[in-house]
Parts: C-alpha cells; sequence; structure tokens
C-alpha cells in the first residue's frame, strides 16, 4: 500500500510539474540555483571606428557596453589598448591589477594604461541598468577586448 501511495504521489508530482513546466518558456526552465549563482553579462554596442590619420598603426573605436542589474563582465584585458571609460548611467565597481577597487557614478569615468588586467567591472544594482561610453586607441587589427581563461 506504501508503495502504491508512493508511486501515486509521485506520479501527481510529474504530472503537475509537467504542466508548470510546458506553460514556461525554455529560458525559465533553469533550476533556480543555476539561475541565482551566475551573474547576468554586458553586452556591447559599437559606435565608430576609425583609423587615425595622424598616427599611422592606430585606431580610434568606441562602443556602449550595456550591464543588466547585478550584470559582470569576465575578467580581461584590453591588450595594448588605451582605454576611456566613461559612465552614461547607473553605477558600475572596477578593479584594475594592483589597484584598489572603486565604484564610479553617472558622469565619472577612469582611464586604463596599455596592458592593464581589468579584474572587476560590474553593476552594483540589483534593479537598474548602468551603462559605460568606452574609448579605446588601439594598433590597428588588435582585439579590443580578452577574457581571461576560466579556471
Amino acid at each position: 500500500m506504501r508503495i502504491a501511495g508512493g508511486l501515486l504521489a509521485v506520479a501527481t508530482l510529474a504530472a503537475a510539474t509537467a504542466c508548470t513546466a510546458s506553460d514556461q518558456p525554455a529560458h525559465a526552465k533553469t533550476p533556480t540555483g543555476a539561475v541565482t549563482s551566475k551573474h547576468p553579462t554586458e553586452t556591447v554596442k559599437p559606435l565608430l571606428q576609425q583609423a587615425l590619420p595622424n598616427v599611422k598603426g592606430k585606431t580610434f573605436t568606441s562602443v556602449v557596453v550595456d550591464f543588466p542589474p547585478r550584470a559582470r563582465a569576465m575578467p580581461h584585458r584590453h591588450g595594448k589598448a588605451f582605454v576611456y571609460a566613461y559612465v552614461l548611467e547607473g553605477t558600475v565597481r572596477s578593479q584594475l591589477a594592483g589597484k584598489p577597487e572603486r565604484t564610479y557614478r553617472q558622469g565619472e569615468n577612469w582611464v586604463e594604461r596599455p596592458g592593464a588586467h581589468h579584474l572587476l567591472t560590474e553593476n552594483t544594482s540589483r534593479t537598474e541598468r548602468a551603462k559605460l561610453l568606452v574609448v579605446y586607441v588601439s594598433n590597428t587589427g588588435d582585439k579590443l577586448k580578452v577574457d581571461d581563461p576560466r579556471a
């Protein structure tokens, strides 16, 4: 009797779960633990890329980097590029290797020297977006962002 009752309970739970899961969009089927442990990431929208006419071999590139709430970028480098970042909206926490962690708000900015290792870049808000205007002066043809290999 207990086995039959247990099988009935499992069948009822499986049916309820199947009905609930089929009503959800595909992205909502991820287990809750996976959603809470992983941060969203940034998206990059290119604005302008132009070879510098008076500096042979160098290119000026500008992009808008959009961080949804709680988004975090992978640790990365920008090769030999000189980088300028300006906070268009929201609040961003940033840290370069060998430097203290800093929080930047709308209207604030920073620079990254060529070869800098960017350890942390994240939106500090759980509800609001953050956006950066990022400008690179790089060697023409160089990759502008290289994520660290995952450990």
